[in-house]
């Protein structure tokens, strides 16, 4: 599906009124927009700027993808702890026209020389051999071949202009930037995110990233191949080279995005669609919805123990499936049953509503490599119905943190998420099973999880999070709380999450310790649960569809901010 609209090449104009359209993502004050209603276009992000971004792209009659594309540069810019260039992700879209939706999986593969055992003496996550080979650069155009209608240039622009002429950093951003570079021992981190002076950033400082710019600017005018070859590419192999690293130029010419088909379940007359494997995320939700549905949820109320109880063992269960079975598709065969209703009902079957099934009853101990929190998910929709539900990440933290050397962005380090021992499976913290070991241009597991539910066959919520493992758990609440207990987008996004991720057997709930949940959380210990408290899980960023009108939730918990087109904020 295209669209036939051009315009010469867009100035980024961060806050401003253009000819079609009102870009709101920050109010009067200068704090960030958290809700809006538009019926025009609206994309909700984490960061205020790329948000704006986005929402201009859908005032100049771009599409929902056109502005995920534009978004997704702009986070690269202005979002450096998990918006990249030099990671990987995953793109599920509704194109809003009749015709299939999709999932665009550009997940990072590992290089040609990666090998089974490589991580079983290495166990530093910030070194050279940890980066997988980036997917975002062909996501991101695979997505634009496919729906896109503003030339491509055009959607690059915003974020060469943010990263030549600079953007102002807010106060979470300059503190977290500072830790980053307390710590780091990567020259070329210091020297492209360092402040001039040598002084800590501090809120309202202007950040230039010139090289960033440079390598912007030749995907704009000339694609995946100002990435994957040339000038670019050359900047990656010698810090490959240089450093260790495995990825070579074949690596990067070899890379391609994939089209998958989502994962589809039923819960309440809604389908919910999420991302297939080599993400966990829509299978996992799909068991979790599945097993819920069983119960007469609504009746027993959000907050009842009843509810929680089933909830925490939906979690169990599906994530005891993840961890066994669930790998890169084009390496291990996934069973086919394991997205079923009779699967589902199945599992609901095997939930003692007056005891926590110890998870070591369900399978061996196992801990599987830790995910970082640190992914970045942001919501888009179109006036014409086209949904964009995107996920991507450099894993952690600012990735690998390190920065290629004369090229300004980091690069990930998700050879991390593979199996690093295997064989060797214990309660220490390894996982050796066979689905998710290392092989040359295989794609790691992921628990990303994009989502877009359908009523009557048209978006109704897009949703995703960041998180890690966290973050199925947290699709799973915000989905549960619109769909059967009705909650706004506002209400599902603000309330208290829960997690259980099958090991380690304990619920973490971020209302532990809130006064107004204490029957609750003692009434599920009663049953047997080890409840702790966590103090955040996610960064829900999710758009909700009623009567024609897109109501967007911002999480606040990260400063995310909504942008939308026609809004009378």
């Amino acid at each position: 599906m295209k669209r036939c609209c051009r315009f010469g090449s867009l100035l980024v104009l961060v806050w401003c009124s253009f000819h079609g359209g009102h870009v709101a993502a920050q109010s009067r004050d200068g704090t960030p927009h958290r809700d809006a209603e538009s019926r025009d276009g609206m994309v909700v992000a984490v960061s205020p700027d790329a948000a704006a971004v986005g929402a201009e792209i859908l005032g100049h009659g771009g599409t929902a993808v056109d502005s995920a594309i534009a978004t997704a540069f702009a986070l690269a810019v202005t979002h450096p702890a998990a918006g990249n260039i030099g990671g990987g992700g995953f793109m599920l879209v509704h194109p809003g026209d009749g015709s299939p939706a999709v999932v665009i999986d550009y997940r990072e593969k590992a290089p040609l020389a990666a090998t089974r055992t490589m991580f079983v003496d290495n166990n530093d996550a910030r070194t050279h051999p940890y980066v997988g080979v980036p997917g975002t650069v062909r996501g991101l155009k695979l997505a634009h071949e496919l729906y896109g209608s503003l030339p491509w240039s055009d959607l690059v622009e915003p974020a060469v202009a943010l990263a030549r002429n600079g953007f102002t950093l807010h106060e979470g951003l300059a503190g977290d930037l500072n830790r980053q570079l307390s710590r780091s021992s990567n020259d070329e981190f210091r020297r492209v995110y360092g402040k001039p002076d040598g002084t800590p950033w501090v809120a309202g400082d202007r950040m230039v990233l010139s090289d960033l710019a440079a390598t912007l600017q030749r995907i704009a005018e000339n694609g995946p191949a100002g990435f994957y070859a040339g000038e670019t590419a050359e900047l990656i192999t010698a810090e490959m080279q240089a450093g260790g690293g495995l990825i070579s130029a074949e690596d990067l010419l070899r890379y391609r995005a994939r089209i998958r088909a989502p994962i589809r379940s039923r819960f309440r007359g809604y389908e919910v669609l999420g991302p297939p494997p080599p993400s966990s995320g829509g299978i996992t939700l799909a068991q979790m919805l599945g097993i819920a549905a069983q119960f007469d949820l609504r009746r027993w109320g959000r907050w009842s123990v009843q509810t929680n109880h089933v909830m925490i063992e939906a979690m169990r269960r599906a994530y005891a499936n993840r961890a066994m079975y669930l790998g890169d598709p084009d390496f291990v065969t996934i069973p086919r049953h394991l997205a079923s209703g009779d699967f589902a009902k199945y599992m609901a079957g095997t939930i003692d509503l007056d005891r926590a099934t110890p998870s070591a009853r369900l399978g061996p101990p196992v801990t599987e490599p830790a995910e970082s929190p640190q992914t970045t998910h942001f919501s888009v929709i179109d006036r014409d119905g086209m949904a964009v539900s995107n996920t991507y990440t450099l894993e952690a933290s600012y990735g690998s943190g390190i920065v290629v050397r004369g090229a300004g962005f980091l690069l990930n380090n998700e050879m991390g998420d593979f199996n690093r021992r295997p064989g060797v499976t214990n309660t220490q913290g390894s996982i050796g099973t066979a689905a998710n070991e290392v092989r040359p241009e295989k794609r790691m597991l992921s628990s990303m999880t994009p989502t877009i539910v359908l009523k009557d066959g048209k978006p109704y919520l897009v949703t995703g999070s960041p998180g890690g493992r966290t973050i199925i758990n947290t699709v799973f609440c915000v989905t549960l709380n619109v769909l059967e207990f009705g909650m706004t987008a506002r209400q599902a996004v603000d309330a208290p999450r829960t997690d259980h991720e099958w090991f380690p057997d304990r619920v973490r709930f971020m209302g532990a310790d809130d006064p107004e949940h204490a029957e609750m959380v003692e009434q599920l210990q009663r049953l047997g649960h080890a409840v702790v408290d966590t103090n955040s899980q996610g960064d829900a960023n999710t758009i909700l569809v009623s009567d024609g009108r897109f109501i967007g939730a911002a999480d606040y918990r990260f400063g995310a901010a909504v942008a939308a087109t026609g809004s009378d904020q």
